[in-house]
């Protein structure tokens, strides 16, 4: 079972009640366990991460979020520079789904949210058995094996994260 850090910012807090709810969800039907974690904002999620990680408590990590298109420039690099934070973490070796919504308005957020309209982070068990082991034990073994975390939005995959991991 891998243990999972969902890092939420809360900007937003009717919308990241229905991400959490879904995120939360998926992953207890996978057989897994999660906390929650909130920060002020969408550009703070990667230091909450990286700092969660350098515990060892945790397995996998989930960015969720919401960022709605503003009148000013001011959007452009909190969806940007979240995103590339949460990117380099990846490729550093962190699992990590980032599930922080960049929308236009918040009638799209609210589809692209809402478990109900048929979104929701889809998780395949079978798949996320390597996460389960610690950041620090997957650097020791010499086999490889993938993780993979897809986030479905009325059923067609909007991303994919795929972690090679050494195990």
């Amino acid at each position: 079972m891998a243990k999972f850090l969902i890092v939420e910012a809360r900007f937003y807090s009717h919308l990241n009640d229905m991400l959490i709810q879904g995120a939360k969800q998926a992953i207890e039907e996978a057989g897994h366990e999660c906390e929650v974690i909130t920060v002020p904002g969408a550009l703070e999620i990667p230091a909450a991460i990286t700092m969660a990680s350098d515990t060892g408590l945790y397995d996998a990590f989930v960015a969720l979020g919401v960022v709605i298109r503003g009148e000013t420039y001011h959007f452009e690099i909190v969806a940007s520079e979240s995103a590339r934070g949460v990117m380099a973490l990846t490729l550093d070796g962190l699992v990590i789904g980032n599930g922080i919504l960049t929308v236009e308005n918040e009638q799209q957020a609210l589809v692209r949210a809402d478990p109900q309209q048929k979104t929701r982070v889809v998780m395949q068990p079978r798949r996320l058995l390597p996460c389960s082991i610690s950041r620090k034990n997957y650097l020791k073994s010499e086999r490889d094996s993938a993780c993979c975390l897809i986030i479905k939005t009325a059923g067609r995959p909007i991303f994919l994260i795929t972690s090679v991991i050494l195990l």
